[in-house]
């Protein structure tokens, strides 16, 4: 199951260094490369609560096995893929592969371990998935330089065959009593989250106050309001609003949406200027974000032996703290900025998110009674994907809107941004619009990106330092001392 834990962000991180050659392969814009991550992260977050009601109902490892298969399919058709349409759809019914894995998977680890061991297993499930999401841009970066970009889709079928050879060692088990299945709930949640992604997508290509846009967001509203009333109808609901009244779950499921601002975005966002407007190879700029992720795979292990000495409410506090610090201080970003400014930001930022990630799986689990331990983890996943899919969409969104506006009133000002957010030399784009501006051209788009990265780069450090202090207070009880919970969760998290 970690195995599979770690393929599955991997698989949204790696494929994102790999976007500017695709989309130079594949004759794409922006926008349609956008989806080859965007279409992923979307199904594999919208059918994670379908994926685990069918599990239940149908067996957990039947639908690891399922999803196992289909994500290893759709990877085979990935390598091969010779257009953009392609591409996306098979990255999107890999995303839906992926939700069935990890549903199906993680509920059968309640049918093997039990208390605090139950928390430790999903503790190293947390820190699996950390170290995809740390590796898949290093290790892609590589892949791509030396295979190109179809490479990344072979290595994602290898590990995923791996994970089939295991499929017989598992054993089986479902729910004796199932619910019945929320066809009501699984539609109006799914749609509702597709409208909102493709809203943030299309604004600035339709604009952010045209009537499609208004229309996306306006029918994600009101789905979702719909999915709240449909849920509160059900005996056996897949997604118990009753956890939400809980302070300690909510600021746990709050912490992965703060950090999908100040690292996963990162971590997407931050290969196409290293290739386009820093010069970096594909290789160079895997490497760099090594700075970013080599303390997410390591210090996992630590927070948890500090979360024995360190209340965990401290220590997550912190550990937004530094991820907002680190967005601060990465705004030293620019044309020839060196990789030693680079590094301190990025280490700094890493240690905040390594610190979290050790602890937040574990903090989910223990938040909740025991007998709702299950829904718990799958309520937290959701909430972890479906913030990255909106957060990741939105901040693309609002690079190629804030570059456009700084390239503004040049004709071509859409097309420049949308080009440079991609990750394609400043040059080349230039030469594109207008061979004989070249030069001033490029430096009007290397310092109109610029400016809407360092732009977002405070707004990240802005959300995640304010929301330091609510997360904190959510996690500590109404006297201001630590949650009577606290002792079993350092427990479960070391």
């Amino acid at each position: 199951m970690c195995l599979a834990g770690g393929l599955l962000p991997a698989s949204l991180t790696g494929a994102s260094i790999a976007l500017p050659d695709i989309g130079s392969d594949l004759q794409a814009d922006l926008v349609s490369v956008q989806w080859v991550v965007n279409a992923y992260n979307l199904t594999f977050a919208a059918f994670m609560l379908v994926m685990g009601s069918l599990a239940d109902r149908l067996g957990r490892r039947r639908m690891f096995a399922v999803g196992s298969l289909l994500f290893a399919v759709c990877s085979l058709l990935s390598i091969f893929a010779g257009g953009i349409l392609f591409l996306v759809l098979a990255r999107a019914l890999s995303g839906v592969g992926a939700a069935a894995m990890l549903t199906g998977g993680s509920a059968m680890l309640p049918t093997v371990y039990r208390g605090a061991r139950l928390g430790w297993a999903f503790g190293v499930l947390g820190a699996s998935f950390g170290a995809g999401l740390a590796l898949g841009p290093s290790l892609s970066g590589l892949i791509v330089g030396e295979f190109g970009w179809s490479g990344v889709f072979v290595l994602h079928l290898s590990i995923c065959i791996l994970v089939l050879l295991s499929i017989p060692f598992l054993q089986e088990s479902r729910d004796p009593e199932p619910a019945r299945f929320d066809v009501a709930g699984a539609l109006t949640f799914t749609v509702g989250l597709l409208l909102l992604v493709l809203a943030m997508v299309q604004g600035p290509q339709w604009g952010w106050g045209s009537a499609g846009v208004l229309l996306l967001f306006a029918g994600f509203v009101l789905l979702m309001v719909l999915f709240v009333v449909v849920e509160k109808m059900q005996q056996k609901p897949m997604f118990d609003l009753s956890l939400l009244r809980q302070p300690r779950f909510v600021a746990v499921c709050l912490i992965p949406v703060v950090l999908a601002f100040g690292f996963v975005s990162l971590l997407v966002f931050l290969p196409p200027y290293f290739i386009g407007t820093l010069g970096y190879s594909v290789e160079m700029s895997g490497l760099v974000l090594l700075i970013l992720t080599i303390p997410v795979l390591v210090l996992p292990i630590v927070s948890g032996t500090l979360s024995r000495r360190v209340p965990i409410h401290v220590l997550l506090g912190v550990s937004l703290l530094l991820v907002g610090g680190g967005a601060a201080w990465l705004t030293v970003i620019g044309p020839g900025v060196s990789v030693l400014s680079l590094a301190g930001p990025l280490a700094v930022i890493g240690v905040g998110v390594g610190i979290s990630f050790g602890l937040l799986d574990g903090a989910a689990i223990s938040s909740a009674p025991p007998e709702r331990a299950g829904m718990a983890a799958g309520m937290f996943n959701t909430a972890r994907l479906t913030s990255e899919a909106a957060v990741i969409a939105g901040m693309g969104s609002l690079l190629v809107s804030l570059t456009q506006h700084n390239l503004n009133p040049e004709p071509s000002a859409l097309e420049m941004a949308n080009r440079a957010a991609q990750g394609q030399g400043h040059a080349r784009i230039a030469a594109a619009v207008d061979p004989s501006r070249v030069d001033e051209l490029s430096t009007q788009i290397t310092s109109a990106y610029t400016d809407a990265l360092v732009l977002v780069l405070w707004m990240l450090a802005a959300i995640c330092v304010l929301g330091a202090p609510l997360i904190v207070a959510l996690l500590r009880d109404r006297a201001g001392t630590p949650t009577a919970h606290e002792d079993h969760l350092a427990e479960v998290t070391s």
